[in-house]
């Protein structure tokens, strides 16, 4: 119930956000009709379809994907007709036959029924709902963690009602300013004679907004014109609600702190026949598990904390194998080149997983477990039972003291000594992250989840454009040079010569990369505070004069500085076209 409420209050801060501008001509535009039968089926229209289109996209579906990009386009053209209606009624009536019955026709009717006081209703319904194709809400805190949990759990009862209550938290915000509206215009129109005027003035906008909706500026400018942030306000919410949203990942969330204190039963295995496949062994069920201690290891191979958490699994993996141990690694993708079981094979065999390793491509079992980090583990006793669980990086001896308990519970008596963390011969990017130097946040590039993009114009979704950087950059600000395509997941360069700049604060500095079509190699050169990269302060993936080249899908380790740790701006230039950028991590 909390969650709704925050969900609703984060759609009515909606209005204070510009991204909101560019449906505001539609709705205005029958602000001076009857609110019953116009006003609020518009609305209504708007939220039905955010919440089925945003439900369905949640879930990462290709199609749904494209569909939608078919459908703004068609309410643009919906949307076109009806402004021309609202400027030239008479005109559109003999120039736009074929897109009379969903536009002038539609607009001449409503106004008819509206006189008459009957009817509109089906004609405002449907105006709505192709507005609701064109609206595309700022993603603030609220509804960034709607969206993720939307994703990460798949379709449900629960993700699309908080979907709802965002959408109808949006629609009483601009139900209010309707009202308020509707009494100006009839106001201007009783006592000034402005109505027909103030009809016209509201179908220019309308075919502004149209074309504002068309180039990418509805996504990007006008959400840099800004001059109310709802950011701090929601997440203001976020923070005074208790278990609105999660914990950091980096705490151990395990009842048991002491040696003597019970291991409480926190569930049980759940099956494990939701995998798209096995490496490293046959599939395994829950069942032929039974009698073993298990530690289930959810990870993905471009994650930066997954591979900091690795090689403490492998020794766990090693020194208990033989005791009753059985490590099973699911690979839950994040990226779409990570569910390529190609490219996940190739992983397991460079990171020297001997362990079982189930594909989960479809998140069955992510959502069997209920979960929602990487890494995450879970500690399961020879009776099924899951008796802990550790998220994120760190507690090591802690682990391992929770799967030496389990393994005394099941009978084992001969285990050899626990392993000293501290003597774990960690290299390259398992390296442990230097917590007291990092101030820079994981970062994607995809627009989906991107923040603090700083270029000029800001990001045009899913079309090639020119970019410029910045000269200077806030602290974790970033921004792009050349010609780009961005995407929900990554952007992609599509001439040689782009550049991607941050300005960070970190030991190390990773970004997630694949190379082009069909695996084509691409090279690139890294600079640090516009000069070249120095030799002591290469990452494992470049060179000492600061070149690397991209010819996998994985995550690139190209800073890891060897000095004083302070804030530079990185800066990497691609010599060949066809890279794709997904995310920024650091350590």
């Amino acid at each position: 119930m909390l969650l709704l409420l925050l969900a609703y209050l984060g759609g009515v801060l909606t209005l204070l956000s510009p991204c909101i501008l560019p449906v505001l001509p539609f709705v205005f535009a029958r602000a001076d009709r009857p609110f019953l039968r116009s006003t609020l089926p518009l609305l209504l229209g708007m939220a039905l379809t955010f919440t089925v289109v945003a439900s369905l996209a949640a879930v990462g579906s290709q199609w749904v994907a494209q569909a939608n990009q078919i459908g703004r386009w068609v309410a643009l053209v919906l949307m076109a007709v009806f402004a021309i209606a609202l400027l030239w009624p008479t005109l559109a009536d003999h120039l736009l036959a074929p897109f009379q019955r969903i536009g002038a026709r539609l607009s001449a009717r409503a106004d008819a029924a509206d006189a008459a006081g009957r009817g509109g209703a089906w004609t405002s319904l449907l105006i709505g709902i192709a507005t609701g194709l064109l609206w595309a809400p700022c993603a603030g805190p609220i509804l960034g963690l709607v969206l993720t949990g939307a994703a990460l759990n798949g379709a449900s009862v629960g993700t699309s009602s908080l979907l709802l209550a965002y959408a109808l938290g949006a629609v009483t915000a601009l139900a209010l300013a309707v009202w308020v509206g509707g009494r100006v215009f009839r106001a201007l129109q009783a006592r000034l004679g402005l109505g027909n005027v103030v009809r016209r003035v509201l179908g220019v906008a309308a075919l502004l907004a149209v074309v504002a909706i068309g180039l990418g500026w509805d996504t990007g400018l006008l959400t840099r014109l800004s001059a109310v942030s709802t950011a701090r306000i929601e997440q203001g919410l976020l923070d005074a609600v208790p278990n609105a949203q999660p914990a950091a990942p980096p705490m151990m969330m395990m009842a048991a702190g002491q040696a003597d204190t019970p291991l409480p039963v926190e569930g049980t295995l759940p099956a494990l026949d939701g995998a798209t496949g096995w490496l490293n062994s046959p599939p395994l069920s829950a069942e032929q598990l039974r009698g073993k201690v298990v530690l289930i290891d959810f990870w993905t191979y471009s994650c930066i904390n997954c591979l900091r958490a690795m090689p403490f699994v492998h020794e766990w993996a090693q020194r208990y194998r033989d005791h009753g141990l059985v490590v099973v690694g699911v690979h839950t993708p994040e990226f779409a080149f990570e569910r390529d079981p190609r490219n996940v094979m190739k992983a397991v065999q460079q990171l020297k997983v001997e362990y079982p390793v189930a594909l989960d491509n479809q998140y069955a079992i992510w959502r069997a477990f209920n979960n929602r980090y990487w890494p995450a583990h879970y500690f399961i006793d020879a009776q099924g039972n899951i008796r802990g669980h550790q998220f994120g990086e760190g507690n090591y001896a802690h682990s391992e003291q929770v799967i030496r308990r389990l393994l005394v519970e099941a009978g084992q008596t001969d285990l050899p000594p626990p392993a000293d963390p501290a003597a774990a011969d960690l290299q390259g990017v398992a390296t442990q992250a230097d917590m007291g130097n990092l101030r820079s946040p994981e970062t994607y590039l995809g627009h989906a989840r991107a923040e603090q993009f700083a270029s000029p114009g800001g990001q045009r979704a899913d079309a090639v454009s020119g970019y410029t950087l910045p000269s200077t950059l806030a602290l974790n600000q970033w921004g792009l040079s050349g010609q780009w395509r961005v995407n929900d997941e990554a952007a992609q360069l599509q001439q040689a010569g782009g550049r991607i700049a941050f300005q960070f604060h970190a030991r190390d500095l990773h970004l997630v990369l694949a190379p082009g079509e069909e695996g084509k190699p691409v090279r690139f050169r890294v600079l640090l505070d516009g000069k070249p990269l120095p030799a002591a302060d290469a990452g494992a993936d470049v060179a000492a004069d600061g070149t690397g080249t991209v010819n996998e899908h994985r995550l690139y380790q190209l800073i890891r500085q060897r000095g004083t740790v302070g804030p530079h701006r990185f800066e990497i230039e691609f010599l060949d076209a066809g890279v794709q950028a997904y995310a920024f991590t650091f350590g």
